[in-house]
């Protein structure tokens, strides 16, 4: 049924049952949700609460037509509005009019370290959701950069809990502003794709709530996210989305989350254990609709007619779905029943740019050796770009995220835009990647089919490189199965296709070599000492090719910092380094507990390829004297830190000056740092701007799993202030009482 839109209309069809004496309560919107809520609960059978609990098609779940109350419709993903779908299969429906804006993936919002462009991302996407009229976005994923082998790595936000924290919360408000639902995943624990649809995850107390589930904690308390996503993964021996201790202690009990837990796609397994253990929706079991040769399959699933059966027979409380529905209609009243969210907007050239800045300050200045970037146009007549990914769609495919766009700028069109008559432009493909990617129905509408030997394209490659004076190779990984794709993980840390042998003779071909990686997860780099520069260029989305452009000519200033740490090679991460990845199929154990990425990084002293928090710029900063206004911090007190920063270069830049704190002694092993602190400044050449940060007792806690809570003990810490984790600028100690 089509969402009605006013609760005057929606009395008409309600109001007859009752009398004109009794109107109902749940439409009026002067009276306090929770009372609406429970009129409207009231006025239910068995049948229609149970409804509500599970799905009707793909993506949308019951209503109850009798009272007014709607259908409520979902919607991936995290990086824009996916294509409508058959009713009762994956595939595109053939609409003319979903054809979204595609956003940066998760990894370069993580990558602008700037939460403004947290909550710029999300007040966009939700128009675009909400323009579209779905009730729940499937998004932020939040979950933690383990390895650099997960497929799914580039749909989230990086290796620090912080950082997550940090970007998920404006991203979740700015989602939630436009009357949609953030729906906050995969909880929790759900970091890697091998085996995903069991695994049983072995994890330290410690480690799960130090590392693993605070930017879901802020998700709930600080974003008042309004649904979550279990995960498909188990725990303690149960699956996650009907897991008793993640679900109802930790989320429901502990954190007190008053919205709707949403199961993920095929991952409810029992009907007692979602019954009982926090699931209040449960979506896409069977997900090939009707299969099972039922009038309806969608009544077969674990929360419908199974359910309602215990609930008659008294196997089962009717607390357990009033429950449930009691949360389902919280959902509802704050999105599809409230009628003053705004309409939204689709496809418009605001939300274009908006993914164009978003992307700008993501992009990740690596290497520049010499000053090679900018290119400078006024010296460099003809440029050679060279690599398949100059040219490959990257919006359709890669799992749930894949997306049908309005158009997508490559990265060949987005630099032939921008030089237009300045310089010529030559391209090579230079190598020949998988087939363009296909899902549910949605093609690339690309032909990349090759009839040359792979010799016949390096030799073309290096002849085109040699001519050029400068050559820009955009390469890295893509989101066909086995790289950044949901569904299976990379074999190994490699450039796939051959890339590094053609990378090494093209700088032997010319010097003045930028390389473009484009991707979403830390690859190995064995030439990376023989060329000058090197960007991290992510999944951007629709306006990929002209932010990438823009940095690679100095028209935008690079100012992205990576959120995740690049090692050499695989044995340099805890997660391979501690030989318990990907498990045994049957159980996977985090051996490394809490020293995730740099934090293992800097207890081993390993030396990483490229830091978390790196990136350069195409000016330079001055960091002066840290100090604190405090030397002695009481319990409920507070310290404030601060540093100049001074712009000594020439260009105006952004520049992401890091705090990380250090506990000099600890009862428990602690990190040898960690962030918990960062701000993003403008400054104009010659412009020196004081940064501060506020430090109290909660950014000095850990977690002590023998007394099962937060602890921040007295003694000496350090405030550590870096460029990134390994560029140190300076330190200030303090004590707490």
């Amino acid at each position: 049924m089509k969402i009605l839109k006013s609760a005057f209309i929606l009395s008409l069809f309600a109001l007859p049952m009752f009398g004109q004496n009794k109107a109902p309560i749940y439409l009026d919107e002067t009276k306090p949700v929770e009372q609406r809520i429970e009129d409207a609960l009231s006025r239910m059978t068995l049948e229609e609460k149970v409804k509500m609990c599970h799905a009707q098609s793909k993506f949308s779940s019951s209503g109850v037509p009798r009272l007014g109350i709607p259908e409520l419709w979902h919607a991936d993903g995290p990086h824009g509005v996916r294509a409508e779908v058959f009713w009762d299969e994956w595939d595109n429906a053939g609409w003319t009019n979903d054809s979204c804006i595609a956003f940066p993936a998760l990894t370069a919002l993580a990558a602008t370290w700037n939460p403004e462009m947290g909550a710029l991302y999300g007040k966009v996407i939700g128009e675009e959701a909400r323009y579209r009229k779905k009730d729940v976005l499937l998004a932020p994923g939040v979950n933690i950069y383990r390895t650099p082998l997960n497929g799914r790595n580039f749909e989230y936000l990086g290796e620090d809990p912080f950082l997550t924290s940090r970007m998920a919360v404006p991203y979740i408000k700015g989602v939630q502003s436009n009357g949609v639902a953030a729906c906050v995943k995969h909880f929790a624990l759900n970091n890697q794709e091998i085996a995903r649809g069991h695994i049983n995850v072995n994890v330290s107390d410690r480690a799960l709530h130090e590392i693993y589930l605070p930017a879901f904690k802020a998700a709930v308390q600080e974003a008042g996210v309004w649904s979550l996503m279990g995960a498909y993964n188990q725990y303690k021996g149960q699956h996650c989305c009907h897991n008793e201790y993640l679900l109802n202690d930790i989320l429901k009990r502990d954190w007190k989350f008053d919205g709707a837990v949403i199961a993920d796609w095929g991952g409810t397994h029992n009907t007692i254990e979602a019954a009982k253990n926090g699931l209040d929706i449960e979506m896409g079991t069977w997900t090939d609709g009707m299969r099972w040769n039922k009038t309806n399959a969608y009544d077969e699933y674990y929360l419908a007619v199974p359910f309602l059966r215990m609930l008659k027979s008294g196997e089962l409380s009717e607390d357990l779905v009033n429950d449930k529905v009691r949360r389902i209609l919280r959902l509802m009243f704050r999105t599809n029943m409230n009628q003053h969210r705004p309409w939204g907007s689709f496809g418009t050239e605001e939300h274009m740019l908006a993914g164009q800045k978003i992307a700008e300050e993501g992009i990740v200045l690596l290497q520049n050796n010499n000053d090679v970037l900018p290119i400078n146009l006024s010296k460099t007549k003809k440029i050679a770009v060279i690599g398949e990914n100059a040219i490959k769609v990257m919006t359709v495919g890669g799992g749930s995220s894949s997306l049908k766009v309005r158009y997508e700028i490559s990265p060949l069109q987005g630099l032939k835009d921008r030089i237009g008559s300045e310089s010529e432009v030559v391209y090579a493909r230079g190598y020949v990647g998988g087939k363009s990617t296909q899902q549910d129905g949605l093609s690339t509408g690309q032909d990349l089919t090759e009839t040359r030997s792979a010799a016949e394209l390096l030799a073309e490659a290096v002849k085109v490189a040699k001519e050029a004076d400068f050559v820009v190779f955009i390469g890295g990984l893509n989101k066909d199965d086995g790289q950044d794709c949901e569904g299976n993980d990379r074999a190994d840390m490699g450039l796939p296709y051959d890339q590094d042998k053609l990378i090494g003779e093209l700088v032997k071909a010319n010097k003045n070599l930028a390389v473009v990686l484009i991707s979403g997860n830390a690859v190995a780099m064995p030439w990376v000492n023989q060329v000058p520069a090197i960007v991290q260029g992510w999944y951007n989305g629709s306006a990929a090719g002209r932010a990438l452009a823009s940095v690679l000519v100095g028209d935008v200033n690079p100012s992205g910092k990576l959120p995740f740490t690049f090692p050499v090679a695989l044995k340099d991460n805890s997660a391979h380094a501690l030989g318990e990845y990907p498990g045994d199929n049957v159980n996977v154990t985090y051996n490394e507990g809490i020293f995730v990425g740099y934090r293992w990084a800097d207890k081993e002293k390993i030396k990483p390829l490229f830091s978390f928090g790196h990136g350069l710029s195409y000016t330079k900063y001055q960091y002066g004297k840290v100090s604190v206004d405090n030397r002695t911090m009481s319990a409920d007190g507070t310290v404030t830190v601060t540093v100049p920063v001074k712009n000594i270069g020439s260009r105006k830049g952004e520049e992401v000056v890091q705090l990380y704190i250090s506990d000099l002694k600890s009862s428990l092993p602690r990190p040898v740092k960690e962030l918990k602190g960062f701000s993003k400044i403008a400054l104009n050449p010659g412009e020196e701007k004081t940064v501060s940060f506020v430090i109290d007792a909660e950014k000095l806690k850990f977690y002590d799993d023998t007394r099962q809570e937060w602890v921040a003990e007295p003694g000496t810490f350090e405030a550590i202030i870096g460029a990134s984790s390994t560029d140190i600028r300076g330190k200030a100690a303090f004590d707490l009482k």
